[in-house]
C-alpha cells in the first residue's frame, strides 16, 4: 500500500516537474501570499498514515527528528531571535477549513532556496498567538519545491523516516507544487507529529491576515 502510494506521487511528480523544469519555489513565495498545505494524499486532514502500525526502528526515529528539532529550534521561542537567524512571517496566519489550524508560518527564503534537508535547519518555525498577543513556537516545517526536488532525486523526500507530504498544484493558491513535512515539536498534535494540521492550534488571537 505504502510503496503504491509513493509510485503514484512519483508519477504525479514527475509529470509536473517536466512540465515546469524551470520552477523556483523560493521565487514565487516572495511574491505571492498565501501558502496553503495540504497532506500527503487526497484527503489533506486524514490521520490514517499516523495511525498505520510502525516498527520500533520508525518509532525510535520519529522521536529523534523531534528531539533534533526542538533542540535546534529552542532559541526560537523568542520570535526576535528567530528574526535575526533570517526568518520572516509571510503567511499570516494560514487558518484550516475545517481542521484546526497550521499558525503563524517564520519562512527563512535562503534556506528555501537552498532545497537542501537538514534536520536541524527546518525553513519555516511555526507559532500561535497567545491572548496576550505574543507568539508561541509551537513547530517546524521543512518545505521543497517539488520541481526543483525531483530535477536532483529519483523519489520524494523523507527525512528520518517521514515521507513529506505532496501540495500538488493547481491549486487554490496559485503556488507550484512542493513537498512538505510538519513536525509539531513544542505542542503535542493528538492527531500525530507529523500531519499538516493542528485541530487545537487556532488563529482566533492573531490581528493581522488569516489565509483560510
Amino acid at each position: 500500500m505504502i510503496t503504491a502510494q509513493i509510485l503514484t506521487i512519483d508519477a504525479k511528480v514527475r509529470q509536473f516537474a517536466a512540465q515546469h523544469k524551470n520552477s523556483v519555489l523560493a521565487a514565487v513565495l516572495m511574491c505571492i501570499c498565501p501558502l496553503g498545505i495540504f497532506a500527503q494524499s487526497a484527503h489533506p486532514h486524514s490521520s490514517t498514515a499516523q495511525n498505520q502500525e510502525i516498527t520500533a526502528d520508525q518509532k525510535s526515529q520519529a522521536g529523534e527528528l523531534i528531539r533534533i528539532v526542538r533542540e535546534n529550534t529552542e532559541r526560537f521561542k523568542d520570535v526576535a531571535a528567530a528574526e535575526r537567524a533570517g526568518y520572516t512571517l509571510t503567511f499570516g496566519c494560514v487558518s484550516g477549513p475545517d481542521s484546526g489550524a497550521m499558525g503563524l508560518h517564520y519562512v527563512n527564503f535562503d534556506l528555501v532556496g537552498k532545497g537542501v534537508l537538514d534536520p536541524t535547519q527546518p525553513q519555516i518555525v511555526i507559532y500561535e498567538a497567545q491572548p496576550d498577543g505574543r507568539l508561541k513556537l509551537i513547530g517546524a516545517d521543512f518545505l521543497v519545491d517539488a520541481a526543483q526536488w525531483n530535477s536532483t532525486h529519483q523519489s520524494p523526500p523523507e527525512l528520518m523516516g517521514q515521507l513529506f507530504h505532496l501540495f500538488d498544484a493547481p491549486n487554490r493558491f496559485r503556488l507550484n507544487a512542493f513537498y512538505t513535512l510538519h513536525v509539531w515539536a513544542w505542542k503535542d498534535n493528538p492527531n500525530g507529529a507529523f500531519v499538516n494540521w493542528h485541530p487545537n492550534v487556532s488563529c482566533q488571537n492573531f490581528s493581522g491576515p488569516t489565509t483560510p
